[in-house]
């Protein structure tokens, strides 16, 4: 039963691109979909995510421009810009640690232990960068002599980091698409934007970046641009 629910929903998840003018989308429906995304994995708990929710008239209307015209953003009645925040690492990684030392009661646990010696200790090994990229080296070299003797987490500098927390967060934006769809309502998720301009007008701050903006609303036959299609299964998955 539970996977024919779940097949329904991803049928229904489709880019629509024009939605219903005479239909709105519920607020209700938006802040449900956004705390179904919070709950999305990501690396190591640290959530370096944020979401925008844009409801107004005015601000929609500021924002089509910036996602150039679009008809999706155009006909939007909701919008959600999915922002990363890298560099948010230092005030989530001491907001794990909060939270394990408010579990632990007496001499911690071995896996407390682990917790805190995770967040204490190897977050900020991981995400720490200085101008002269002497981490980023130390990090890569580490990575590599550990790997010639057993497999090892391969890390570096701030590209790979900007990858985590890019795949982290379009984890959290799928999980809201879904249930966007799961609500009866439709998505589409766009990449076309002026990042440069969105971000001055969230007022984000340089360390933020925009991984995606999903506009929101009923769908219409038009806004679909034909059937759905994709490259055969047995091109894309190889069982071993």
């Amino acid at each position: 039963m539970y996977q024919t629910e779940f097949q329904a929903i991803v049928n229904l998840r489709r880019s629509n691109r024009k939605f219903d003018a005479n239909i709105a989308v519920p607020d209700e429906v938006i802040k449900r979909s956004l705390e179904a995304a919070i709950l999305s994995p990501n690396s190591s708990n640290m959530q370096l995510w944020e979401f925008y929710w844009i409801s107004s008239p005015e601000k929609l209307e500021a924002l089509v421009p910036l996602c150039l015209g679009q008809s999706a953003a155009k006909t939007a009645k909701q919008m959600v810009v999915f922002v990363t925040r890298k560099d948010k690492w230092r005030e989530r990684a001491k907001w794990n640690l909060v939270k394990i030392k408010e579990m632990v009661e007496g001499e911690p646990t071995k896996l407390q232990k682990r917790g805190l010696s995770y967040y204490g200790k190897l977050m900020p090994f991981l995400y720490f960068n200085d101008p002269l990229y002497i981490m980023a080296t130390l990090r890569r070299s580490l990575s590599f002599i550990a790997g010639l003797r057993k497999p090892f987490y391969r890390t570096g500098g701030p590209s790979n980091q900007r990858i985590v927390v890019h795949k982290s967060c379009a984890l959290a934006a799928q999980t809201f698409m879904l249930s966007i769809a799961a609500e009866g309502f439709h998505s589409c998720p766009m990449e076309g934007f002026d990042e440069v301009r969105v971000k001055r007008m969230l007022k984000l701050p340089y360390g933020a970046e925009i991984n995606m903006i999903i506009s929101v609303g009923m769908a219409t036959e038009e806004g679909v641009w034909g059937p759905r299609f994709r490259v055969p299964f047995d091109d894309v998955v190889f069982r071993k």
